[in-house]
């Protein structure tokens, strides 16, 4: 009786050594902080065969047709933002990198993969936020149900409706029913309250659209604008997609975020610009 009590009192003491060691490696394997502000940008692939009148345009209007889908991480001292998660859920990848077509939309790798690369997970995120609802900017919101998730009200309820809006796909942000919630009620607001990551709203495009503006140190002021624009050449003109939820919202939401980059002389990305998202830097890539 007692060797079986002594060998139960060893197997509890090395099970529990083993959990200690396995919580000390997880957290060595934690990403350390920067010291400032980053923000990387990842391939989340790319929209094909849209065509221009769906946005108001000829085709003879535009370079291009094709639309990026990037992704965004904010890493700052106080923790990490995901901004925006792309169009096809890493769920539909059997392996990190192989190409996955779901209609128009195409994409070569993981967001995963991307983010094991610089050496986070979805469990180091601390916060999840998206423009907007729509199916190319959410696929892999799912992902990050563990995050606190920052949204605005209307946006919210709408994607939880009886009878959900156009152009959404509830089942890849479904998990974020239940995850610890934000609702964002000010103009801006001060993700990590040190006024370097901000998000404010720019209503239009959905009824709660947000950008997203990040002050680096060497980069300057970033505007992420979501889907303020799809194109360059929607910039100075009262074109606007012809799904979009509230025509007037929009206008005035270009106009107030065009005011902030001019007085701020902040660049403003537009997310879906095909040719100008190939110029920026990507991910294991960063700015600063």
């Amino acid at each position: 009786m007692k060797n079986r009590i002594a060998s139960r009192a060893k197997c509890l003491l090395l099970i529990a050594i083993a959990a200690g060691n396995a919580f000390a490696q997880q957290q060595q394997r934690r990403p350390t902080p920067p010291a400032s502000v980053r923000l990387y940008v990842f391939d989340c692939g790319v929209i094909k065969g849209l065509g221009p009148a769906l946005f108001g345009f000829k085709k003879e209007d535009l370079a291009t047709t094709d639309l990026a889908v990037p992704c965004y991480l904010v890493a700052d001292p106080k923790g990490t933002l995901m901004w925006d998660v792309g169009v096809i859920p890493d769920t539909a990848f059997k392996t990190d990198n192989e190409t996955v077509t779901q209609g128009v939309s195409t994409a070569t790798r993981t967001l995963r993969s991307q983010l094991a690369q610089i050496g986070y997970s979805p469990a180091d995120i601390t916060y999840l936020a998206v423009s907007h609802y729509h199916s190319d900017h959410v696929a892999n919101c799912n992902e990050f149900a563990s995050s606190t998730w920052l949204v605005r009200s209307a946006e919210r309820d709408a994607m939880f409706a009886a009878k959900p809006p156009p152009l959404v796909n509830p089942a890849v942000y479904s998990e974020l029913k239940t995850s610890k919630t934000v609702l964002l009620t000010t103009d801006e607001y001060d993700v990590f309250g040190d006024r370097k990551v901000i998000i404010k709203s720019a209503p239009g495009h959905t009824p709660g659209h947000q950008v997203l503006i990040v002050k680096l140190a060497n980069a300057g002021t970033i505007v992420v604008a979501g889907d303020l624009y799809h194109f360059q050449q929607e910039r100075g003109t009262n074109i606007v997609p012809t799904f979009e939820y509230n025509k007037e919202q929009s206008l005035a939401s270009r106009a107030m975020i065009e005011e902030y980059v001019k007085k701020n002389g902040a660049q403003l990305w537009i997310e879906h610009d095909y040719m100008g998202n190939a110029k920026l830097k990507k991910s294991p890539d960063y700015y600063d």
